[in-house]
């Protein structure tokens, strides 16, 4: 015979109550932002950035990786409105737009870090 025991563990989906999500719209833009935060480099990129705004050749020195790969990874935050760029003399200083980004990127990290 078996026993069946209901815990406060298992789900009542009568009666839990359901949570405020936000509009679509709003889930949709932050899929697209966490989707733009999804590559090694553009994770390398968001913690660099983190600490000052810096041009692209700081970049390719700070990841070791080539320039036209991190101006195409820059290209995709930017776009995504993760980064801004500034014009200085011959230069573009990227910078990040939100410090939240930065947090989300830092969070990941930090639990990616634990399993290590």
């Amino acid at each position: 015979m078996k026993i069946v025991s209901t815990t406060a563990d298992e789900h009542d989906h009568v009666s839990a109550p359901s949570a405020d999500l936000p509009d679509r719209e709003i889930l949709d833009t932050a899929g697209d932002l966490l989707r733009a935060l999804a590559a090694p480099v553009r994770i390398a990129l968001v913690l660099q950035l983190r600490e000052s705004a810096r041009c692209v050749h700081e970049l390719v020195d700070a990841l070791q990786v080539p320039q036209p790969l991190v101006s195409q990874h820059l290209r995709i935050l930017k776009a995504a409105g993760v980064v801004a760029g500034e014009r200085s003399g011959r230069e573009v200083m990227y910078r990040l737009v939100d410090e939240h980004l930065a947090e989300i990127v830092l969070a990941a990290v930090t639990h990616a870090g634990e399993d290590a």
